[in-house]
């Protein structure tokens, strides 16, 4: 689709980074499990307690639209967990009737799975395509309870917010990358230079993704349905969790190895260029972060 037929949508553009992440599905409490992409559970969870919500609140008003793109994929960890062992029986943890586990049950065991050194960037829109309330970025940048990418071990690396977007997958797609430019791939035949393939998911279709470059997707566009997720939150409450199913969409686009900034502070200046209003190189003129 041409940059002049695309709707412009509205949205809050995210930067999620730590040593540590985790996305968890199906997770019980001896093995929790992490999917390879930030959860849209997960990210409401995170809106809601900048806001200070508690799981009580309805959800009714924090309808999200998630598109990811996976700047960095990191790698799974397994951590093998223990609770209470070696302890007292007066020591040991207190189980659901209020007792002392005996000795020889006293340690509990799990398997919990997390990314490693993973970075995704992430634009926070409306189904109905309006701008998000201005109470949920500055939540976000003065969060009421403390912000974590999944677990309250993971909290987040550097800045959390990069800002609102009149076009938010516009900035999606020409925001710096947090990879180094040694991942980039030449394609002579194509005639556009080096490029790195850069994987988007989301819970809409992503034909409307600007491209780039004119020779920059894989023949899937995103039109179609990949898998279903089940990661749409209907009800937080502690004793009463429930979640639906929701379409997973994917495509793939080679851009440009320009965008690639590294990692850590490299990456963070050149997002800090990008979103400065003097900020208009040619591949990004359209860009609209405020």
């Amino acid at each position: 689709m041409s940059a002049s037929r695309r709707a412009h949508v509205p949205g809050l553009l995210l930067r999620l980074a730590s040593p540590l992440q985790s996305w968890g599905e199906h997770s019980h409490f001896d093995d929790r499990d992490t999917l390879p992409f930030p959860t849209r559970s997960a990210l409401t969870g995170l809106l809601a307690s900048a806001l200070g919500r508690s799981r009580h609140h309805s959800l009714d008003d924090l309808a999200l639209s998630v598109t990811v793109r996976t700047d960095r994929p990191g790698s799974p960890l397994r951590d093998f967990h223990t609770v209470g062992g070696g302890q007292s029986r007066e020591q040991t943890v207190i189980t659901a009737e209020g007792k002392r586990r005996d000795s020889d049950t006293s340690t509990l065991t799990s398997t919990r799975w997390y990314l490693q050194d993973a970075v995704f960037t992430v634009a926070l829109t409306l189904p109905d395509h309006t701008e998000p309330p201005a109470t949920w970025s500055d939540a976000l940048l003065s969060p009421r309870w403390p912000p974590y990418l999944g677990r309250r071990s993971c909290p987040p690396a550097g800045p959390l917010l990069l800002g609102r977007s009149t076009d938010a997958l516009h900035d999606l797609v020409h925001l710096p990358l947090a990879l180094h430019a040694r991942h980039a791939v030449t394609s002579p035949e194509d005639g556009e230079g080096a490029t790195v393939p850069v994987l988007f998911q989301s819970d809409q279709p992503l034909t409307a993704l600007p491209t780039p470059l004119s020779h920059n997707s894989t023949p899937d566009d995103g039109a179609h349905e990949h898998s279903t997720v089940l990661d749409a939150p209907v009800d937080f409450t502690s004793l009463h969790r429930r979640h639906r199913a929701r379409p997973l969409y994917r495509r793939t686009l080679a851009l440009p190895a320009a965008q690639c900034a590294g990692y850590g502070t490299g990456q963070l200046s050149r997002l800090a260029a990008y979103t400065s209003p003097t900020y208009t190189p040619a591949a990004a003129q359209d860009g609209s972060i405020k």
